[in-house]
C-alpha cells in the first residue's frame, strides 16, 4: 500500500472508502444497509466516532470521519468493518428472501480463501485509501462527492432525495444517523 493512503494523523479528519469484495451488489437490500448505520451510531456513542458525512451505495460506502476518541482511526474503521462484515454475512445467511444467498456466500469463501488474514467469509476488501482532510477545500470537495455519488449512479435526481446518505443532513431535513457534524458548504 503507498504511504500516501494510511492513517499518519491520529486526530485527523479522513475519507474513505471502502468496497464489498469483487464489487458485489450487496446494499440493495435496506436491511443491509441497516446494519451498517446501526454500526455507526454505536461508533459515534461508544467508540468516539465523529462523522460528517457517509453514503452507502449497492456495493460501497464513503465516509468522513474522525476519532476523537481513544481508538485510533485505523483501528476504529477495522473494528467497525469487521463487525459489519460478521453481522451482514449472518443476515444474508438468515434472510428467507435473499435469492442469491448461496451465491453470495460462495462470492464471500471464495475472497476468503484469497486471503491470509480471513478464515470463513471476507466481505469487505482489505483497501480503505484513507486520505487525510488537510483543508476545508478539500473537505467540501469530499463532502460534494460522497453526496453526488448517488447522483452520478442515477440513483437519485438530487442529492438529498438519497435516503442512505448525509445530504439529508446538509440540505436541513434530519437524516438517518444522528449526531452528524454538518460543514458549511460554501
Amino acid at each position: 500500500m503507498s504511504r500516501n493512503y494510511k492513517f499518519h494523523n491520529p486526530e485527523g479528519v479522513y475519507f474513505v472508502s471502502f468496497a464489498v469484495v469483487e464489487w458485489i451488489d450487496v446494499f440493495t437490500r435496506n436491511e443491509y444497509k441497516d446494519i451498517l448505520l446501526e454500526s455507526l451510531a454505536f461508533c459515534q456513542k461508544n467508540k468516539g466516532l465523529e462523522v460528517f458525512a457517509w453514503c452507502i451505495m449497492p456495493n460501497h460506502m464513503h465516509l468522513v470521519f474522525r476519532s476523537a476518541g481513544d481508538n485510533k482511526p485505523e483501528d476504529l474503521l477495522g473494528d467497525f468493518k469487521r463487525f459489519t462484515s460478521r453481522a451482514i454475512v449472518q443476515a444474508i445467511m438468515d434472510n428467507p428472501k435473499e435469492s442469491r444467498r448461496n451465491w453470495l456466500l460462495e462470492q464471500f469463501k471464495k475472497a476468503a480463501t484469497q486471503s491470509s488474514n480471513v478464515k470463513h467469509h471476507q466481505f469487505w476488501r482489505h483497501d480503505n485509501k484513507p486520505i487525510e482532510i488537510w483543508s476545508n477545500k478539500v473537505l467540501v470537495e469530499k463532502i460534494r462527492y460522497i453526496h453526488n455519488n448517488p447522483v452520478e449512479e442515477g440513483l437519485v435526481f438530487k442529492p438529498e432525495n438519497y435516503v442512505y446518505s448525509s445530504a439529508r443532513d446538509y440540505s436541513g431535513e434530519q437524516g438517518l444517523l444522528d449526531n452528524v457534524i454538518v460543514v458549511d458548504l460554501f
